[in-house]
């Protein structure tokens, strides 16, 4: 174990890649995240394989796609068992299920290498109460959102409504576990590895859920012109918060105030390593869930902020600094697409842990990257998505968009249109190169799946529509409650998701 590296993840929730100061946002305060790309690499095409947090999330930890793994929406039951729905969202009674059990995660293969794992912040998985995945530090959400003041959170496996600032607990929730790891694992030798995982920027975005101060300095100080104010899209869910106006800038400032707080806490974590001394011996990455739509396109939310589900690149497209001085290159920005589906095969390979079974994993390791060195061979000019039956293709010119069953089918140019205004499919014998397009991305996308999906978990099969996830996949459990009816959401506003 000598020599091995720290590893620290810090995953937001919602935060679109163009919610960042160094990615050019100028309204935007994050300047822990902004020395973070300096002092590494920012990767401006790194997308999530589902546009919601739980599938995405299960594909970080596994490497597997939804389609392999079997989350396939937010995890809306399963999060612990809860029979007076005290701590369960809409106060609905809840049992706990392990929707990721007998899969293995990259802290599996951490652990068994000897690394301490410790988890503190948004789990949204399943079974919140007890530990999953080797680790050996368990400070978890209770389930996926809420609000960020008497959020529900578990410690030793009891869940509580925590008083203080979400974030601010998270962030505490870190340094504790560097604590426990310096008096214990250290001593022993063993290396550390750190998940966490903030609720920001996820809603709600009002003034009551954040630091006043922080609030109020970007509602009376910014002019927010760094997100589009459209028309509503026809698409738009109505269970989102959404709004124009005054209305408009109000969750603005708190979508920024949640991203500036959580840049805070980062800072606070940096801080505790580099005060340890083993600031060049730690690996630190930084990504999100899934993107985020404030108003772009006229949507509010992700991939499903809209019925029919979107892939329009502010849904997918997410985040990505890796940052470890002396090793990774420095302020480098690297245009390569990348998918979360390659995380796990990169931190296996940056430690030097041969992954058994890897090759059933469609990611591949970009750790040459990482290292300064171009990807030899490498063929990954295509990324792929899913969401449920939506799936979608892209390569840095082209994406399309499958939706099973009756479409609408989607197909962008995005050398010429890369805010994906122009939908050439509806009208593709009057484009030159659309219907040859249409064609070959379409076999692409069908032999990829062909080769990676478990038909028994197979997302163009289950009846994913944004509400959801009530059970394992492939059972009656899947389907979504009653709650997508003419083409608009009835139900609360503030999913948990």
């Amino acid at each position: 174990m000598a020599g091995m590296p720290n590893i620290i993840v810090v995953l937001s929730d919602d935060q679109g890649a163009w919610a960042l100061g160094c990615a050019g946002n100028r309204e935007i305060r994050t300047p822990i995240q902004d020395r973070l790309a300096r002092e590494g690499m920012r990767f401006e095409n790194f997308f999530c394989t589902s546009p919601v947090c739980s599938p995405a999330r299960a594909t970080l930890l596994t490497g597997r796609i939804p389609s392999q793994h079997g989350v396939h929406d937010w995890i809306r039951t399963g999060n612990l068992d809860d029979p007076n729905g005290t701590f369960t969202w809409g106060g609905v009674a809840d049992r706990a299920i392990e929707y990721l059990a007998g899969i293995p995660a990259y802290t599996d293969f951490l652990a068994a290498r000897g690394y301490a794992c410790g988890m503190c912040g948004k789990w949204h998985l399943g079974d919140a109460i007890h530990p999953q995945k080797s680790f050996a530090w368990w400070f978890p959400h209770a389930w996926g959102g809420g609000p960020y003041y008497g959020a529900p959170l578990v410690r030793n496996g009891v869940p509580y409504r925590e008083p203080r600032y979400v974030t601010d607990a998270i962030t505490e929730g870190a340094l504790e576990f560097l604590d426990w790891w310096e008096r214990g694992p250290h001593a022993s030798g063993q290396p550390f590895y750190l998940s966490v995982h903030y609720t920001a920027p996820h809603s709600p975005w009002d003034r009551d859920n954040h630091p006043r101060e922080l609030y109020d300095s970007y509602r009376q100080g910014c002019a927010f012109i760094s997100t589009p104010d459209e028309p509503p899209h026809p698409w738009q869910v109505p269970s989102e918060p959404s709004g124009t106006g005054e209305r408009r800038k109000d969750l603005l400032s708190g979508y920024f105030s949640a991203i500036t707080a959580m840049d805070t806490g980062i800072g606070r974590i940096l801080e505790a390593v580099e005060s340890r001394g083993i600031r060049k011996n730690t690996l630190v990455v930084f990504t999100s869930d899934n993107g985020m739509n404030m108003g772009h396109h006229g949507i509010w939310g992700k991939g499903d902020g809209t019925f029919p589900l979107n892939m329009y690149d502010t849904s997918v497209k997410v985040p990505l600094i890796v940052s470890m001085p002396g090793t990774v290159p420095e302020g480098r920005v690297s245009g390569e697409l990348l998918s979360q589906y390659d995380v796990l095969p990169t931190l296996a390979g940056f430690v030097g842990i041969t992954v058994e079974g890897s090759a059933s994993l469609p990611g591949r390791s970009f750790v040459p990257l990482l290292r300064g060195a171009p990807m030899a061979g490498h063929t990954a000019v295509v990324v792929f998505d899913e969401y449920g039956p939506v799936r979608m293709v892209r390569t840095h010119e082209w994406k399309y968009v499958h939706r099973y069953p009756y479409g609408p089918h989607a197909l962008y140019s995005l050398t010429e249109d890369p805010e994906e205004r122009t939908n050439l499919y509806e009208h593709a014998r009057e484009h030159p190169l659309a219907v040859g397009q249409i064609v070959t991305l379409k076999a692409c996308l069908d032999e990829w799946f062909t080769r990676f999906a478990d038909p028994a978990m197979d997302g163009s099969r289950e009846g994913v529509t944004g509400g959801g996830q009530i059970g394992p996949a492939g059972t009656a459990g899947m389907g979504q409650p009653a709650y997508y009816t003419g083409g608009w959401w009835h139900g609360e506003a503030g999913r948990s998701k």
